[in-house]
This record gives structure tokens, C-alpha cells and sequence, in this order.
């Protein structure tokens, strides 16, 4: 019974998606498949120089994270990627990338294809801050998708967070998040501040991640 439930709601939360979402006309394709229009340098802000071909974007090793020109509040994200194969690699080294939500908050994206590692930094986690639910990734070199709805924490004057925010995780078809909350940045974005409108930031951590098909329906 908690099977067929967990199948169930996993159809539910996809299927609300994409009515709600990924039709609507107010949808943003973040990349149009051609070139790096409206993308940036996360660290210099200057034009993006990863690699474009075929209608995906990929990551050159060495040349830094690259991310959106427009800034975001809260939104529902569509994203495909690609991990290479990169078997002489183990854990957090073997296809490793990163959708950062709002430049601050890394949905993780790792070859967890048989590769063990820490449970709140596989593939589908909120890095370090939420583990998902269940593994749902595929071997490596297939094109694999994240339906993601996102709310950001609110702040007072203050700046103190008075209300969390809250994420949720389709990955290739499966809720592995479900409304999880949190109140700061992952990683070495937790000190960023917070409470203001921020990019989508795609991560160089050394792999030849592909991403395609990027689009955001704001809030």
C-alpha cells in the first residue's frame, strides 16, 4: 500500500507541474538553445564561455560557474541533464554539478549511478541540508530531468529568517523531495544573504555536465 502512495503522489506532483508550469505562457526559456544569451560568469560577470552544441549547454572544466543574467523569487524550474561516464572517479568527484536556486541554494546533481557517498549529497539533494527520498538516478550518459518548485525564505527588517523556505523534487518522474524546508544557502553560499531575488546558477565542479530544455515559471 505505502507503494502504490508513493507512486501515486510522485504521478500527482508531475502531473501538477506541468499543467501549472511547464504550459503556462508566462514560462521563461532560460536557454535557447543556440548560444549563451543572457548568461554570465558567476565571478567575473562577464559573457559565458561554456560550451554550446546541439542544443545543450556544457560545462568546460576550469572555466567557473556560469549563471542567469535575470534574477528570480519564487518559481518552478524544468531542467535536463546529461552526466559523462567517469568510471576512475569515485563519490563526490565522479560527474558532479549543481542547479543553484537563486544563486544560493544547490539542488546536487552527481553521478549516483553505484557510486555511495554521503546521503544529503547525492544526486536530487538539497546539498548537505536535505537527502531525498529515494535514488532515482540513471546511468551515466543519459539525459536525466528535475521538475523543481521553489519558495524562498522570508526575513524580517532584521534579516532573520522568520518563515522557511520550501523546495520540492521530482527527479526522472519521482517526488524525492516533498516540500522539504530550509532556512539558509548550502555550502559555501550559507552566508549569502538572503531575502532578495537571485539568479539560476549552473556549477563547474570539474565535469562535463550537459544541461538543455531550462525553463522557469515564476511565482
Amino acid at each position: 500500500m505505502a507503494q502504490g502512495w508513493n507512486v501515486f503522489r510522485s504521478f500527482f506532483f508531475s502531473v501538477l507541474f506541468f499543467q501549472t508550469c511547464a504550459f503556462c505562457s508566462s514560462s521563461i526559456p532560460l536557454f535557447n538553445g543556440k548560444d549563451l544569451r543572457g548568461w554570465v560568469s558567476a565571478k567575473s560577470k562577464a559573457a559565458a564561455q561554456w560550451k554550446v552544441e546541439n542544443d545543450f549547454i556544457e560545462v568546460v572544466p576550469g572555466l567557473g560557474d556560469i549563471q542567469t543574467v535575470e534574477e528570480f523569487e519564487d518559481f518552478d524550474l524544468h531542467a535536463e541533464f546529461w552526466i559523462p561516464y567517469l568510471p576512475e572517479r569515485t563519490g563526490q568527484d565522479r560527474g558532479n554539478s549543481g542547479i543553484f536556486l537563486q544563486g544560493r541554494y544547490e539542488i546536487q546533481i552527481l553521478d549516483s549511478w553505484n557510486n555511495p557517498t554521503y546521503p544529503d549529497g547525492v544526486c536530487a539533494s538539497l546539498y548537505k541540508l536535505i537527502a531525498p527520498l529515494a535514488n532515482m538516478a540513471l546511468p551515466p550518459e543519459n539525459w536525466q530531468n528535475y521538475d523543481i518548485s521553489f519558495r524562498a525564505p522570508r526575513l524580517d527588517e532584521a534579516g532573520k529568517v522568520i518563515e522557511k523556505g520550501e523546495v520540492s523534487v521530482v527527479h526522472n518522474g519521482q517526488l524525492t523531495i516533498e516540500r522539504g524546508l530550509f532556512e539558509r544557502g548550502t555550502g559555501s553560499a550559507a552566508k549569502m544573504k538572503q531575502g532578495v531575488p537571485g539568479p539560476i546558477r549552473l556549477q563547474d565542479h570539474g565535469s562535463a555536465v550537459r544541461f538543455r530544455n531550462l525553463i522557469l515559471s515564476p511565482r
